[in-house]
């Protein structure tokens, strides 16, 4: 479990003590990117393992710090460690991250990302995220519910491809795009979360500026890429809950999404936990399931 935060003292030990209890997670490790806050000393005093950046060098800087410290903590013969990335902003709600967990143990995705309900006081248009949705499926057939959604589980194998992460808010974007391109196989699953969503003042117009800006460029560097490697999976395509387990079969760009832009943290379309297959170029489509009740486990006994 690796919990990027910056300035997050008021929320992080709630988030903290939220994740502890869920099964699997067996370290919850903080990065604390340069706070200039009590956000260490919470984080540490609720269970966690802090490791501090003297100056705030983004998202992705945390999150790379968060999974080599992880790494360096595996058995040394026992596997690697699941990473699963939360937010610190979500507090108690943070529990509700589990049901990303059961498909990537099970073996049935290597990224799972979380789709959120509709969030209490979000004032952006949908621009961002139409976007960030759009040169996804340009680049892989698959247009992701929340493209933006920073709630992730992933195998070490999927991360360490996706490195070095874009940087600023198009991390997500640029980790989608790399893993599905090189062949591993990504979910959505809906999860009960609630964070502090950006409103429509100023400082919410920035921020979304500053996205749309950081997306942009992750995009831009992904068309210059060379990916080296192309997982190859055999998937059913089908299982007892009638959902299809899909991986970028193809990289043929796909029609851009015909739906217009939603209110950043909403979506239309299909409810949650549906979305129909993409029948052209790029994935065959995508599961979505909130995994519940599944206890299947990997022989080799996984932990995030």
């Amino acid at each position: 479990m690796v919990i990027p935060a910056k300035d997050e003292a008021e929320r992080v030990a709630d988030t903290v003590r939220a994740v502890r209890a869920i099964p699997f997670v067996d370290l919850v490790l903080v990065v604390d990117d340069g706070s200039e806050d009590d956000t260490q000393h919470t984080a540490r005093a609720a269970g966690a393992v802090v490791v501090r950046h003297s100056q705030n060098r983004g998202k992705a800087a945390a999150m790379e710090t968060g999974a080599s410290v992880a790494a360096m903590r595996d058995e040394e013969d026992g596997p690697a460690r699941l990473l699963l990335f939360v937010d610190a902003d979500l507090g108690s709600t943070a529990i509700n991250v589990a049901p990303l967990v059961p498909p990537v143990v099970a073996g049935r995705a290597d990224m799972s990302i979380a789709v959120l309900p509709p969030q209490a006081g979000a004032g952006g248009r949908g621009l961002v995220t139409g976007k960030a949705r759009r040169a996804i499926q340009r680049a892989t057939g698959w247009a992701p519910k929340q493209p933006l959604s920073g709630q992730r589980c992933i195998t070490r194998d999927a991360f360490e491809a996706a490195t070095p992460l874009a940087r600023g808010w198009g991390v997500e974007v640029g980790m989608s795009i790399d893993v599905l391109m090189q062949g591993f196989a990504v979910v959505e699953v809906p999860c009960d979360l609630r964070h502090r969503p950006s409103g429509n003042d100023l400082r919410g117009q920035i921020h979304r500026a500053r996205q749309y800006r950081d997306v942009a460029m992750a995009v831009a560097a992904r068309r210059f890429r060379h990916y080296k490697q192309k997982v190859v999976r055999e998937v059913d395509g089908e299982h007892g809950d009638g959902h299809g387990v899909v991986t970028a079969t193809s990289m043929q760009s796909a029609p851009d999404p015909v739906d217009p832009p939603a209110a950043e943290g909403t979506e239309p379309g299909a409810p949650a936990g549906e979305q129909p297959a993409n029948d052209g170029g790029g994935m065959a489509g995508a599961e979505r399931t909130a995994a519940e009740g599944q206890d299947s486990e990997r022989p080799d006994g996984e932990r995030s």
